[in-house]
């Protein structure tokens, strides 16, 4: 295997960085390799914050930004894009961006470790709403900050930071020019050396794979089957920075434009398999708006930005909280390889823990989700001991059609409470063709408590997983019913908006 160099934009020119492994983690990159080490490194799993860094890529004619957590980001991902890091901020007569300003001016500094982080993710927030005319109030603060932790706990400050941005003078990033330095590292990746053929021997093979169209995927699939297979790596990066594992070759899918887009049909919506997880959740919450807080808690937007929901699905885990929404909303996913392509409901792919269906030369390529019917409703509940950025002890989603006060259909999937992420059976059987009432809905809580063997863990308990079931069901009966202000999303101090 051979390592490749890497390219990108940063102070207003192209890096280049030779040699670079398939496994270094963009976070050792930069405070290894460049010695930039502003960027913090404090969970090394994408949790904390501390090492968030914003990259951009054109989207038409301007740039799209995204603040990413560099710990577990695969430091060849970031090749042709444009990068800045907290020490990129500052201008060259060393006055402050509005970013750090705000910080400043606001005592959002604590014992400051966490500052860099919090700081590019305000960057970030400011290049893709101030830059652009529009004000930040405080809920879209919370929001866009909740991957950044401050264990000093002095988030007021800092959302006072986040809303004062705006008033301060303008700092423009020259984006024509970053543009045109995109275009130009994109033709040097149209004409970089395509993937060798087998028979040119093991030497020639490069060592980070990241095709640029969905035919050059598949066939790199088809001749490297021992590649470790990537998209956002919110979670292979946790192989490598928590289990030290080595990858020799690793696959990178999101490169594929095909699978970068989102298309509509009259019946469903189509979501590539490396469309990152705030795109897929926002074309999902645009057809049913009440996923919208559902969507907000899957994890904090640096995770969000990077991870994928092709790789959501194709990981399996059984704490992952896509699969449970996707199985009660009645998704199919598509799984292709040069032989050719094939499709099924999302519960088929998996065979037990992280394992599934797919052979050595498949990939996941798409995600079909129905669009509404009449008649529907549909809710999802993630239950975590933190209420931004955890992970779920149990997830469940209810989707019911229901004619008069009749259920003619009924689809739930849950997470948590087995090997894999699972459909409840029992429970929709219950449902299906019954009158839809509290008594059917405590009937439907019971066969979801009797369905499934919960394990304990660090998360909860068995026995408090059972239990949330079974009252999830109920809160889902008195949210058919219109009560409102029974959960988190919709609950307000008193004397605040709803």
């Amino acid at each position: 295997m051979h390592h490749q160099t890497i390219r990108f934009i940063r102070r207003g020119a192209i890096q280049t960085l030779e040699n670079v492994p398939p496994d270094r983690t963009l976070l050792d990159l930069l405070r290894e390799d460049l010695a930039c080490t502003g960027t913090k490194e404090g969970c090394g799993e994408g949790d904390c914050g501390a090492c968030t860094v914003v990259l951009a890529e054109a989207q038409g004619d301007t740039l799209r930004y995204r603040a990413v957590n560099s710990c577990i980001r695969l430091a060849h991902s970031i090749d042709g894009m444009a990068l800045w890091t907290v020490e990129d901020l500052a201008g060259a007569d060393g006055a402050l961006h509005p970013a750090q300003e705000a910080m400043v001016q606001n005592h959002g500094s604590q014992c400051g470790f966490c500052t860099p982080g919090f700081v590019m993710s305000l960057f970030g927030m400011y290049q893709n709403h101030v830059a652009r005319g529009h004000t930040i109030d405080r809920a879209l603060a919370q929001q866009e900050l909740s991957g950044n932790l401050c264990r000093c706990t002095g988030y007021r400050p800092i959302l006072d930071a986040a809303q004062a941005m705006a008033r301060l003078p303008r700092a423009d990033v020259a984006e024509g020019a970053v543009l045109a330095q995109l275009q130009q590292l994109a033709r040097v990746a149209v004409v970089a050396t395509p993937v060798p053929a087998e028979s040119e021997g093991p030497a020639a093979q490069p060592a980070y794979l990241a095709p640029r169209t969905l035919d050059a995927l598949l066939r790199a699939r088809a001749q490297h089957p021992e590649a470790q297979v990537v998209a956002g790596c919110t979670d292979v990066g946790l192989w490598v920075t928590k289990q030290h594992r080595r990858f020799d070759q690793v696959l990178d899918v999101t490169r594929a434009a095909e699978l970068r887009r989102i298309e509509r049909y009259p019946h469903h919506v189509a979501i590539g398999a490396a469309v990152p997880l705030h795109d897929a959740y926002a074309a999902l919450a645009h057809d049913r708006p009440q996923l919208q807080a559902f969507a907000s808690r899957f994890a904090g937007l640096p995770v969000r930005n990077s991870g994928t929901l092709g790789g959501n699905v194709a990981n399996g885990s059984p704490i992952g909280d896509s699969m449970p929404l996707l199985i009660a909303l009645g998704t199919n996913v598509v799984l292709m390889s040069t032989r050719g392509h094939r499709e099924m409901p999302l519960e088929a792919l998996y065979t037990g823990y992280r394992t599934n269906v797919m052979a050595s030369d498949e990939l996941l390529a798409w995600i079909k989700v129905p669009l509404p019917v009449d008649g529907e409703f549909a809710r999802v509940y993630k239950i975590s001991k933190r209420f931004d950025d955890d992970i779920s002890a149990i997830c469940l989603a209810v989707n019911l059609r229901i004619e008069g006060d009749r259920v003619v259909a009924a689809s739930i999937g849950v997470g948590g409470v087995a090997a894999t992420p699972v459909r409840a059976r029992r429970a929709e059987a219950v449902l299906a063709g019954a009158s839809w009432s509290a008594a059917a809905a405590r009937k439907a809580g019971d066969a979801l408590r009797s369905e499934f063997q919960p394990i304990s863990d660090m998360r909860a308990s068995a026995g408090y997983r059972s239990t949330v079931l079974g009252n999830l069901m109920h809160r889902f009966w008195l949210e058919s019913q219109g009560k409102q202000a029974i959960n988190l999303e919709s609950f307000a101090p008193q004397g605040e908006a709803a």
